[in-house]
């Protein structure tokens, strides 16, 4: 009986050894996997935050709205439209066997304010003009910062960042719409003056004539 006992005693502990270097093990690779996790979301969340500034980047430059998204997105956003043609185009078909002039007085309301809604979008100012413009009222010179405040306070429905802001800015400079002034580690801008008219032929053609 001493010999059975002596033999569980050693399972035991050899049992309990393994479990306790199994779990420690355990321990470390889910440190390890949480380490990697904690720095892909924080790769991801940089690569977001620049895809959103890039964005709005484009889009001040006066570049139409088609930015690319992320693949997942692309994914999941391609299958809905091909679902809708389908049945659409069944019931249309469904329609016009049944009565022909229905189906088009039901669809011309639509389209209205559709058109009405890109109106308005085309009309919508882009960020190049709005800064030109406050440039053009003010009479004093204005930093990137004083420009989108003033900007986002004049256009609350718009994300309006200093750092786009000032890329603008600077693309308006090189375009020679703006000008640029330093103060010592600060930048101003002002809007470029146009030029003046000038009027040398008038005054020449009375002495050709003479």
């Amino acid at each position: 009986m001493s010999e059975g006992t002596d033999t569980a005693t050693e399972l035991t502990s050899q049992y309990i050894t393994q479990v306790a270097s199994d779990l420690e093990r355990n321990i470390k690779e889910q440190e390890r996997i949480t380490a990697e996790l904690t720095a892909l979301q924080q790769q991801l969340a940089t690569l977001q935050h620049d895809h959103t500034v890039l964005v709005s980047i484009q889009q001040a430059l006066g570049v139409p709205a088609t930015a690319l998204e992320p693949a997942g997105a692309d994914s999941a956003s391609v299958p809905s439209p091909r679902k809708k043609t389908t049945p659409a185009s069944g019931a249309r078909r469904s329609t016009k066997t049944a009565t022909a002039q229905q189906p088009t007085a039901k669809k011309q309301p639509g389209a209205k304010p559709a058109a009405k809604k890109a109106g308005a979008k085309s009309t919508r100012p882009t960020l190049v003009d709005l800064i030109h413009r406050h440039l053009t009222e003010q009479s004093e010179p204005r930093s990137s910062a004083e420009v989108a405040e003033a900007l986002g306070n004049a256009h609350p429905d718009r994300n309006i960042a200093t750092n786009v802001v000032r890329t603008t800015l600077e693309n308006l400079v090189a375009k020679s719409l703006v000008q640029r002034t330093r103060q010592g580690r600060s930048v101003f801008y002002t809007a470029a003056n146009p030029p003046e008219p000038t009027t040398p032929t008038s005054d020449a053609q009375p002495g050709t004539a003479g």
